[in-house]
């Protein structure tokens, strides 16, 4: 049976379950839940810390899991990243009162206040800066003005809190991050219950990206048509009732599914729709 850690909550937590679903997993129905069995597709899940999840799969204890990589990298444990998963994105950067600083090179010297010792430390040592680094569980907004530090290194989405603590960005991010599956590290990458849990999501994020889109068109326009929808490998074309006229359906990225149909409108295809797509393999 695969183990598999799950965030049990924060921003993690609910977009992991919603993509679980997604891909046919049994989630638990309860928030005090800690541990489910989905006996139908011989998986067991563990609701955890997301801090915590990268011990947990780089003790062997657990086959794989779910957690950011901010946190993965922060952690130090022994275990590595095998699939993106595109939701809770975020930007890790350095912040200080306006003018103490420019870029990393002036933070030498200097004490810097985060949530995520293991990455600045990280991060400082590889730019060779000499810098204290002090760990806060949270709010390191507030470190500056209580003096415990001078500059903070932290997730920054709009930076709002950051300005209304009289903050401001500065130099280059420390890294991007966002939601990940993880094994331990050297663990079997051929294991075929873990690339049949792989496939699952990556067809859910297929399904995500692109919508089928359906239409008809004259023959003579089908050229035009298909080079506006080439599909994956190519479109399926069939012969309608009506002579001269063609059905096409095709996968699209949905992000440019009405570009597409008015494109198609235009030289003449009509009846033109699209479908979302729940799950898919390519």
């Amino acid at each position: 049976m695969l183990r598999i850690a799950v965030p049990n909550k924060g921003s993690l937590s609910g977009p992991a379950a919603d993509m679980l679903h997604e891909a046919g997993y049994q989630q638990r129905r309860e928030s005090k839940e800690l541990r489910i069995v989905d006996p139908v597709n011989d998986v067991e899940f563990f609701y955890l810390r997301p801090r915590d999840i990268a011990i947990y799969v780089s003790s062997g204890q657990l086959d794989i899991g779910i957690t950011g990589r901010d946190l993965l990298i922060d952690s130090g444990a022994d275990a590595e990243e095998i699939l993106p998963l595109g939701f809770a994105r975020s930007t890790f950067r350095f912040a200080s009162k306006p003018g103490e600083a420019n870029g990393v090179a002036d933070l030498k010297g200097k004490t810097v206040a985060t949530s995520y010792e293991g990455i600045v430390a990280g991060h400082l040592a590889e730019q060779g800066i000499d810098a204290s680094v002090v760990h806060l569980d949270g709010a390191v907004e507030t470190a500056i003005e209580l003096g415990v530090a001078e500059v903070i290194a932290d997730v920054v989405e709009t930076g709002t809190s950051l300005r209304n603590a009289g903050l401001e960005v500065f130099g280059e991010p420390i890294m991007k991050s966002e939601a990940v599956v993880i094994r331990r590290t050297g663990a079997d990458a051929e294991e075929p219950k873990v690339q049949q849990f792989l496939r699952r999501l990556q067809g859910v994020l297929v399904a995500r990206t692109y919508v089928m889109m359906d239409y008809d068109c004259r023959v003579e326009q089908l050229e035009k048509a298909v080079a506006l929808t080439p599909g994956l490998e190519s479109p399926t074309v069939s012969p309608l009732h009506n002579e001269g006229w063609v059905a096409v359906r095709a996968m699209v990225p949905a992000k440019e599914a009405q570009r597409i149909m008015d494109d198609l409108y235009d030289i003449g295809a009509r009846a033109i729709l699209t479908t979302a797509i729940h799950a898919c393999r390519l």
